[in-house]
């Protein structure tokens, strides 16, 4: 082992060492949130398929792998799906707006003041991201060196935390793409190849499974349907992935280069699914699904290769992990924090040096960073928070924000009670079907769409001159020079404050 322990260790510090790199690049706010907004294509696409490729791609993708077959694929697939969709529908006119939250886009797009609400529901299901990923590291620590859960953690978590406060988002693009090319070669160039042949191949695979393994909607449709809904929908609306959009050089990077991105995660789907397939033949009766990852690089793998198939694994989730804290730390300090400073003493932060929003935000994603290391540390299994962090999100605020990009007619007043009633409506009824099941999702986002709807049309259009500052920004016309830090937008006349706050 001790190859592969080298191979580990290097990889670990070259992080720390981008770390220390991206700090001397991050001297603006603009620098340290969304590195400049200067990224090419190359660099953007390598990003943003490793933000969304994370430890329940890789490892649970795998998983699903060894319990369902190829439709086992269907997980990661729908991330890959949503991915698409946002590259190719709404990303080039969300990289114009020149913001850096979700909640900034609809305070422009409705006029609003009232970010606090949109931004907390945002902030549980980042802070949630972050700990799921966080909790992976027990995993793969406990296959490396043999540590406790709880050592496991701190020694992930603490890596990661510390590059990401030293550099903000230089130093997460410049480890996310090391990160992305050490996934290509671990999982696709060497495991898949690998797991095939020790398997026998494919004949042999169909010879001893069972031929559901090899129906592609094996898993059932409605498995599949909530994956949609979910994942898909999830990937056009997280902080976490519009933060990535936000460092795009140009639209034309944040279309072309999502789309390469999303198109990678659809091959990355089936290759998960492919090696969880060959390891139910090799290992028919694991105790757990989640193990058959580990179980086939620990005991198939030669030595070195073995260290850098793990060192993807690592890769994937720190990927994840650092672009969730990054945007946990971003919302809570710009959507929450700064709102309520600047409601409290009745003003903002807009006379800050670039230097003190940097020295914020830093500050944030220590103290975020921390947090996160604690709820992995007091937490066993936090499917159930992430289920919930995912139904407040899809629930409440899917349709404000595609309601937004898509409909001119939603109002502040119809954005807010979706927001009010799907994320209540989601809790509700994950109280009385609990928390794992179909139908909060389902009637949550019916019930956030009907009132968004009858609201928007049963109160005053948005105000003409918060709709048209609106379209110069989605025009490119309106916004900051790129990498100039844009603000929160003011609010516009008394005449725009005639229907409830947005959101």
């Amino acid at each position: 082992m001790a190859v592969d322990y080298a191979v580990i260790v290097v990889y670990l510090a070259g992080m720390l060492a981008m770390g220390w790199w991206g700090m001397r690049r991050a001297k603006s706010k603009s620098e340290f949130l969304v590195a400049g907004r200067r990224l090419g294509p190359g660099m953007y696409s390598g990003t943003m398929a490793a933000i969304v490729l994370g430890g329940a791609s890789t490892i649970g993708g795998v998983g699903l792998g060894y319990q369902y077959g190829l439709s086992g694929a269907w997980m990661v697939f729908t991330i890959g799906l949503g991915l698409l969709a946002l590259s190719v529908f709404f990303s080039a006119r969300i990289a114009r707006l020149k913001v850096y939250t979700v909640s900034e886009m609809l305070d422009l797009r409705y006029g609003g003041r009232a970010g606090i609400i949109s931004g907390v529901v945002m902030w549980a299901y980042t802070l949630m991201l972050a700990v799921t990923s966080t909790i992976a590291y027990a995993t793969i620590f406990d296959v490396l060196f043999d540590v406790n859960r709880t050592v496991a953690i701190v020694l992930g978590g603490a890596i990661v935390v510390a590059y990401s406060t030293l550099g903000g988002m230089w130093s997460i693009t410049l480890t996310d793409m090391v990160q992305f090319v050490v996934k290509t070669i671990g999982v696709l160039l060497l495991l898949l190849p690998i797991a095939v042949v020790k398997a026998g191949g494919f004949s042999e695979m169909k010879a001893q499974l069972p031929t559901e393994y090899f129906d592609p909607l094996g898993i059932g449709g409605e498995t599949i349907f909530t994956y949609v809904l979910i994942y898909t929908f999830g990937m056009l609306i997280g902080q976490d992935i519009w933060q990535r959009v936000f460092t795009a050089r140009s639209d034309t990077t944040a279309r072309w280069g999502g789309t390469v991105a999303g198109t990678y995660c659809l091959v990355y789907a089936i290759a998960g699914a492919v090696i969880g397939t060959a390891a139910k033949v090799m290992y028919p009766n694991l105790a757990s699904a989640d193990a058959a990852f580990a179980t086939i690089v620990k005991d198939e793998l030669p030595v070195g290769v073995r260290g850098l198939v793990l060192a993807a694994a690592l890769a994937a989730v720190m990927s994840t992990s650092s672009g969730a804290l990054i945007a946990c730390a971003t919302v809570a300090n710009n959507d929450i924090w700064s709102r309520l400073r600047g409601v409290v003493g009745g003003g903002g932060t807009a006379g800050d040096e670039p230097h003190d929003e940097v020295k914020g935000n830093r500050a944030f994603i220590l103290i975020m960073g921390v947090a996160v290391i604690l709820i992995a540390i007091a937490l066993n299994d936090v499917v159930e928070a992430l289920t919930v962090a995912y139904n407040l999100l899809v629930g409440g605020l899917l349709v404000p924000i595609i309601g937004g990009l898509v409909w001119r007619r939603g109002t502040a007043a119809g954005a807010l009670s979706a927001v009010c009633v799907g994320g209540v409506a989601v809790v509700g009824l994950m109280w009385h079907y609990g928390i794992l099941a179909n139908q909060p999702i389902y009637y949550g986002l019916l019930a956030s769409l009907a009132v968004y709807v009858v609201v928007s049309l049963a109160t005053p259009p948005t105000d003409a001159a918060v709709l048209a500052a609106w379209r110069e920004r989605l025009a490119g016309r309106g916004a900051p020079e790129a990498g100039a830090d844009a603000p929160v937008p003011a609010h516009s006349s008394p005449s725009a404050t005639s229907s409830p706050s947005g959101v």
